[in-house]
């Protein structure tokens, strides 16, 4: 028992340490995903079929960021790194020439930029099972805040653009929390995840840490749906996808990080 207590605090010392470091360059909180398994995907006759079958995943534990990243955090890596600033959706200028943006998701970003990001923070993109089971948890829920159906409290959803004020500042919404506390899992901006899009990747995939399909394709997968997007693709398990280069003002993404 005393060598269990030792070996628990050795790893949460570890985990504090590694917490500290990564705050100085993205500091956002992150959530912990306990390992286990989780019902991925829906029943066949339901959703979609690129969702069927619905079937027990096995992941590993996972470290999450609680909010998508933000134009201030994106914009930082940009300054530091040098690397290409996103097109700005709100008007002419600098993304951040215009006041009030920073908290806002960012979005205009492709799968490179994404990947360069999570990279720079020492962190990756999340795989398509981690980032629904993050969504959903364990019980197959059909939203992240269960299976009522969505309001304008839990998600931000089903809109026409309206410049500045179309995207909700990240963690505005509280009601539309995942069991795990990880928020905008459903609307605002949709997410980059790290595999490549297969319709029939769950059909004969693994069931344990899948990280999708081991050949290459031409798009990779979204998960979680925008602001434009209607119900059908606001749920934990809807997939969605585009090539790497897209851009869009409805596209955006957050990091996650392996446990020691």
């Amino acid at each position: 028992m005393r060598a269990l207590v030792a070996i628990l605090a050795i790893t949460q010392s570890i985990m504090a340490d590694a917490s500290t470091e990564l705050s100085e360059i993205d500091p956002v909180p992150m959530v912990t995903i306990p390992s286990g398994e989780f019902l991925m995907g829906s029943p066949v006759g339901t959703g979609r079929a690129d969702e069927w079958p619905q079937r027990s995943v096995y992941l590993h534990a996972f470290l999450i960021d609680q909010f998508e990243v933000t134009n201030q955090r994106y914009m930082d890596f940009v300054k530091t790194t040098g690397h290409r600033s996103p097109p700005n959706p709100y008007g002419t200028g600098p993304l951040l020439s215009i006041k009030g943006l920073e908290q806002l998701p960012v979005v205009q970003t492709t799968w490179y930029d994404a990947k360069a990001y999570c990279s720079w923070v020492k962190k990756r993109l999340p795989t398509e099972a981690e980032w629904e089971k993050a969504a959903r948890g364990t019980d197959g829920r059909l939203y992240p805040w269960g299976n009522d159906p969505p309001t304008v409290k839990r998600a931000n959803f089903d809109r026409e653009w309206e410049d500045e004020h179309t995207l909700h500042a990240v963690g505005s919404l509280p009601d539309g929390d995942s069991p795990y506390g990880v928020q905008d899992m459903a609307g605002n901006a949709r997410e980059w995840v790290s595999d490549w899009y297969d319709a029939d990747f769950y059909k004969n995939g693994p069931t344990r840490n899948p990280q999708g399909p081991d050949k290459k394709g031409i798009v990779r997968s979204i998960r979680g749906g925008s602001w434009h997007s209607p119900i059908s693709d606001i749920t934990t398990s809807a997939r969605g996808r585009g090539g790497f280069a897209l851009q869009t003002h409805g596209t955006g993404f957050r990091c996650v990080r392996d446990l020691p």
